[in-house]
């Protein structure tokens, strides 16, 4: 896959792209990379897009020609598409950014110029070069969707608020654990059994 990468990134120019991942190095994925538009390098990690797909295993499709914000409000239009082995099974991805900040505020103009102005909101995506990054925005994510600090959650918030990060695939990370103790104000050992329990209730439903 690395000649395809440098390919469609020459194909596309300095705006564009492309990043291959091996999903079996969860904390380091990254394997190649052509142009730089969200900063990645190899041996970064993958994004929170990339944690959820790897949350879903097999059954993750591609997800093609989404829009997200990077932190600095860069516009990137992007695609993941799945790597599988001859048996199915998910192994990494190629994943295509292509930064359309500019194409847009010129589409902007040009709307407004015909008197009909469309803005839409984007979610922001942390497309981190190191792993604690990335569990960062997972958090931040989670946080903003709640509406109050992680530190002061009631019981039945917490509850949820675990349920959240573990769809969004923070617990397949070894060092997401302390991470998340640190921020909600609990032990290690406390996190580890809401893990648990998350999973005593996935196997019996």
């Amino acid at each position: 896959m690395r000649p395809v990468v440098d390919g469609i990134q020459a194909t596309f120019g300095r705006k564009c792209e492309v990043v291959l991942h091996d999903y079996r190095r969860v904390e380091h994925s990254v394997i190649a990379v052509a142009g730089d538009v969200t900063g990645r390098k190899v041996g970064s990690a993958m994004s929170q897009i990339g944690l959820s797909m790897l949350r879903q295993g097999d059954d993750a499709e591609d997800d093609l020609n989404y829009v997200t914000r990077l932190p600095d409000g860069r516009v990137i239009k992007s695609s993941t598409i799945l790597l599988r082995t001859s048996q199915g099974h998910v192994v990494g991805a190629v994943c295509v950014n292509l930064d359309v900040t500019e194409i847009r505020v010129a589409g902007r103009l040009l709307t407004e110029l015909a008197g009909d102005l469309d803005l839409m909101d984007s979610p922001a995506t942390m497309f981190g070069t190191d792993i604690d990054s990335v569990v960062d925005g997972v958090l931040a994510e989670v946080e903003d969707a709640l509406g109050h600090p992680l530190t002061r959650l009631t019981v039945a918030e917490r509850t949820e608020v675990f349920r959240q990060l573990d769809q969004r695939g923070l617990f397949q990370l070894r060092r997401a654990v302390p991470m998340v103790a640190e921020r909600l104000g609990m032990s290690r050992q406390s996190v580890y059994n809401y893990i648990t329990r998350l999973k005593e209730e996935s196997a019996g439903s």
